[in-house]
């Protein structure tokens, strides 16, 4: 049997619902009754009384005067009622038309007239699913924030204020917001916005007018936003995020990024590779230092002994490095006079050897390293003798000149002799 993979869209309706348990929508408007019915179909208020119309909660009316803060209107020939004058969205003029809802018959039998429901009911009409509107934040629950837009009520799950969950919403109180509306439906008085979509899409516009600065082989400035054990990822401008994988760190080992880096550190950085249309790039540090290979030749000579460490063990050998970026095979036949079978049971990691080079081949950036001295016997050990001043007693032994010295007191000088 097959499964079938979430989408985005059932992800966010998970999030929305799990967000709406226990909230009820209406109740964020319990200022204003609930509608049963659309504009269209006559919808009527509940609570309204019944007038001029039938049953519609929504009553057409002329009118006849404006007097004061009242307007009066004429329903019929024989029915008047009274509006006031501040429900009008601008000032109300004899002869034109519009649409009550009835409150009731004050004691001269006038009809008490509202249009409260007439904006509210034209206002949900006017916000359609995929709109910018601004919200006013009026208090939050355990799902999330309740605002409201225009006289509408709305609520945002708490997974969308935020590109990031946001731990702390009433912070969010009081202040007025750019949302988009992911959900409408009129009927329900249901409403729900996304602050998060917003952020989303002005982040991949601003990532997309970045992209166009990247390229492999380009230098930039870029800020650590958080460190893993494989990497440090690097924020190189307009939200856009690159690896900088440990192995591109620093020319030495690094065994932990953490000893290089740190978040929040600005560096500079070299685009390596460009994949899956930016989603992927790959940094590196370590490509703008010095190739330390470049210079080896005047600084490491044929069978000069030097201090190295462990970096890794392999089958066949062990790794040494003795500077920052270079490192050398001390291969398993070199590590001692008697036969080795296994690496780790002669070094590990992070020891601190001395070695000799035995062949520098800059050109391709390999050393073979040896354990022994060019006479067979271990490093620093008694039989260990510089190879050096052996050959300076015996050029000695052999000259005609009378020496300070005999060939024995040599040799004695060389076997004390430190490598």
């Amino acid at each position: 049997m097959s499964s079938k993979k979430n989408t985005p869209k059932d992800a966010l309706s998970a999030e929305i619902e799990a967000a709406l348990d226990g909230v009820e929508l209406q109740n964020l408007d319990a200022d204003r009754p609930a509608r049963t019915g659309s504009p269209r179909d006559g919808g009527k208020p509940a609570g309204s009384a019944r007038g001029p119309g039938g049953s519609r909660g929504l009553v057409p009316g002329l009118i006849v005067g404006v007097h004061g803060d009242d307007v009066i209107v004429e329903l019929s020939p024989t029915r008047q009622g009274i509006c006031p004058r501040a429900q009008f969205d601008k000032e109300p003029v004899v002869g034109e038309r519009s649409e009550f809802t009835l409150g009731g018959q004050d004691p001269d039998g006038l009809w008490i007239l509202s249009r409260r429901e007439l904006q509210a009911l034209a206002a949900w009409d006017a916000v359609e699913k995929g709109s910018r509107v601004e919200a006013k934040v009026t208090g939050q629950n355990t799902g999330g924030l309740e605002l409201k837009v225009g006289p509408n009520p709305a609520f945002m799950p708490a997974s969308q204020v935020g590109l990031a969950r946001e731990e702390n919403l009433a912070q969010y109180i009081g202040k007025t917001l750019e949302v988009m509306v992911i959900e409408v439906d009129p009927e329900r008085r249901r409403m729900l916005v996304s602050r998060r979509a917003l952020l989303e899409a002005a982040r991949d516009a601003a990532r997309e007018q970045s992209m166009g600065a990247i390229a492999v082989g380009k230098v930039l400035r870029g800020r650590i936003t958080r460190i893993e054990k494989f990497g440090a990822f690097v924020d190189i401008g307009g939200g856009v995020e690159g690896l900088l994988h440990v192995s591109n760190l620093s020319r030495g080992h690094v065994a932990d990024p953490n000893d290089v880096v740190k978040k929040g550190q600005e560096l500079e950085v070299l685009v390596l590779k460009i994949e899956e249309g930016g989603k992927r790039i790959g940094l590196g540090t370590k490509q703008l230092e010095a190739d330390p290979w470049q210079s080896l030749g005047g600084k490491y000579q044929l069978d000069q002994v030097v201090p190295g460490k462990v970096v890794r063990l392999t089958e066949f050998g062990a790794f040494v490095e003795i500077e920052p970026g270079i490192d050398g095979l001390l291969h398993v036949s070199a590590m001692a006079k008697e036969r080795v079978r296994k690496p780790q049971d002669v070094l590990k990691v992070g020891q601190e050897i001395a070695v000799r080079i035995a062949t520098i081949d800059a050109a391709r950036q390999r050393l073979s390293l040896s354990r022994l001295d060019p006479r067979g016997a271990l490093i620093g050990s008694e039989d260990s003798v510089d190879s050096g001043v052996i050959d300076e007693a015996l050029a000695r032994s052999q000259s005609s000149t009378p020496q300070g010295t005999n060939l024995g007191s040599l040799f004695k000088k060389a076997m004390h002799k430190k490598p």
